[in-house]
């Protein structure tokens, strides 16, 4: 096997780049959990943050075609504030009460609980100390509800004398017949105290610059790879991206293992390990930056004019459109995958592995289907065009969610993932960048990678999230996904017919047996007037 040296900096950039986005990316929400703060309000963010990928992403891809000289700089200024601000929640202080890691507990007996006093009762605008929350009974012989008080132990809760009373009195005549109960609490109702505090807003500032700096990155870097590659260099993205998804995969299964190993069992985990992995990689990231040779580009007069008229397009159009519907797809299996995981765990009594079928289903996707695709992508795209392997991935997306509604229990999602996240995210991302990359004007390359960017994981996740959120509350888990596995077969049906009636005759041929010559070899092999 022959070494490519001149692409060997690029493979070291995606490796330690999304190393470095490995420890922190897929644990995000449960950290954000672990400080205090909300599913709801988590959701909340994660709808609005796409429509910031969307300004974002073009914004900064101009910005580096522009200033076409210092992009390296500007590249490696993006990948260091991303890093601190992804390191910088390290230093974020706890909330103040205890924090509810689970909301289900066993074999629990109120009958030895206390009455609380009056004086305990902790004045909802201090934020500090106790916290309320009702409290659902299940026993032998009788089912009921009340409000319990808590307060922090080493910040995780229990129910013991010590740390737990009964808020009423009208309470304990059920607790005196009541023993060894199943008990599922609500949510504590913090949000005064959670929005006030420097935590909750320090948190979301750093997550949603820590998030638009991945994402601008990510763009720039696929639209740096492209420029590596060269012309006609399109179908080798996928041999360079793979290398990617094997740093991600690896440094978020050290940083689990790690996490789990460092916190010694207890719910409250420390993710000392984890940003250290992110400074590590980060650190290697940057300095493999330095050693990246970007070659000369023939640049563009006006980018904004050729971008502008590239838009005009009806073809461009609609590939942004599918391009949207994609990016819909993806955001639900990112944002609800794992969710409706644990609601089908519940059911099928497999809460207690949980974790552990998230990690393997993380491994499953990385290490698995995206390593094989995102090599073969480049094959894949070359046997059969933009327009049929587009197609193909959507059949794929309804094949992966119709499955996944339809397993049993939670273990058999973890073979779906291996053999459907490959066909599906990994070969439809590498379909998009590369024909991005095919229709971009010269010197416009990072600009119109933003703008395709912007509108799969940025519009599209931005709808995703929000309609599969209420999606899933009005109509459930299974309803919900068997809804986008008809959206995605309809998808796939109308793009094959458009494929065939018009796109067929107007989208760039992978196939073609033109041969391109790079801007420097077209003026060696040129004979130019004296001027």
């Amino acid at each position: 096997m022959k070494l490519n040296y001149k692409q060997l900096p690029v493979k070291a950039h995606y490796f330690f780049f999304m190393a470095a986005m490995g420890p922190i990316l897929p644990f995000l929400p449960v950290y954000g959990k672990q400080l205090g703060i909300s599913t709801i309000v988590m959701g909340s963010i994660t709808a609005i943050l796409p429509i910031l990928f969307l300004i974002a992403k073009p914004a900064f891809g101009f910005l580096v075609d522009y200033f076409d000289s210092w992009r390296k700089t500007i590249f490696m200024m993006l990948l260091g504030t991303t890093s601190i601000c992804y390191i910088c929640m390290y230093f974020l202080p706890a909330l103040s009460g205890p924090i509810l890691p689970g909301h289900a507990f066993e074999n629990v007996s109120c009958a030895s609980l206390k009455q609380c006093s009056s004086e305990t009762f902790t004045q909802p605008g201090l934020c500090m100390g106790a916290k309320y929350t009702m409290c659902h009974w299940t026993c032998s012989n009788n089912t009921f509800s009340m409000p319990i008080r808590f307060e922090a132990i080493e910040g995780d809760i229990s129910f013991t004398e010590n740390n737990t009373c009964l808020a009423y009195t009208n309470t304990t005549s059920h607790c005196s017949i009541s023993n060894n109960c199943n008990v599922n609490c609500d949510n504590f109702d913090d949000r005064h105290c959670l929005y006030t505090s420097i935590t909750f807003w320090g948190f979301i500032l750093l997550m949603s610059l820590g998030n638009i700096g991945f994402n601008v990155c990510n763009s720039i870097s696929d639209a740096i790879c492209f420029d590596v590659l060269g012309e006609g260099g399109e179908m080798s993205y996928g041999r360079q991206r793979v290398w990617g998804t094997i740093g991600f995969g690896i440094s978020a299964f050290l940083a689990g293992y790690a996490v789990d190993y460092w916190s010694d069992g207890k719910l409250i985990k420390v993710y000392t390990p984890a940003f250290l992995l992110i400074f590590v990689f980060s650190f290697i990231d940057i300095f493999c930056c330095r050693k990246l040779k970007l070659p000369i580009m023939a640049g563009s007069g006006n980018i904004l004019k050729d971008v502008f008229q590239l838009l005009k397009l009806k073809p461009i159009i609609i590939f942004l459109c599918f391009a949207t519907i994609a990016g819909i797809l993806d955001s639900f299996i990112i944002y609800f995958l794992f969710w409706y995981l644990e609601d089908l765990a519940i059911v099928t009594g497999h809460m207690g592995e949980i974790k552990l079928i998230e990690g393997l289903i993380v491994a499953a996707e990385t290490l698995g289907g995206e390593v094989i695709f995102f090599s073969l992508s480049g094959k894949i795209l070359k046997k059969l065009g933009f327009g049929y392997t587009f197609t193909l991935c959507f059949v794929c997306y309804s094949l992966r969610l119709g499955l996944i509604s339809l397993a049993s229990t939670p273990w058999w999602v973890i073979p779906i993932e291996l053999f459907m996240q490959g066909p599906t995210y990994a070969l439809c991302y590498t379909s998009i960048v590369a024909y991005a990359s095919k229709i971009a004007p010269p010197g416009t390359s990072a600009t119109v990678q933003g703008i395709v960017a912007g509108m799969d994981d940025g519009f599209g996740f931005a709808i995703g999230s929000l309609a599969g959120g209420i999606l899933y509350k009005l109509l459930g888990g299974v309803t919900t996904l068997r809804l986008l596995s008809s959206l995605a077969a309809v998808t796939a049906l109308m793009y094959l017919i458009l494929h065939l009636m018009y796109l067929k005759h107007t989208m760039p041929d992978t196939k073609s047996t033109v041969e391109w010559k790079s801007p420097q070899e077209a003026k060696d092999r040129c004979v130019v007037a004296d001027t």
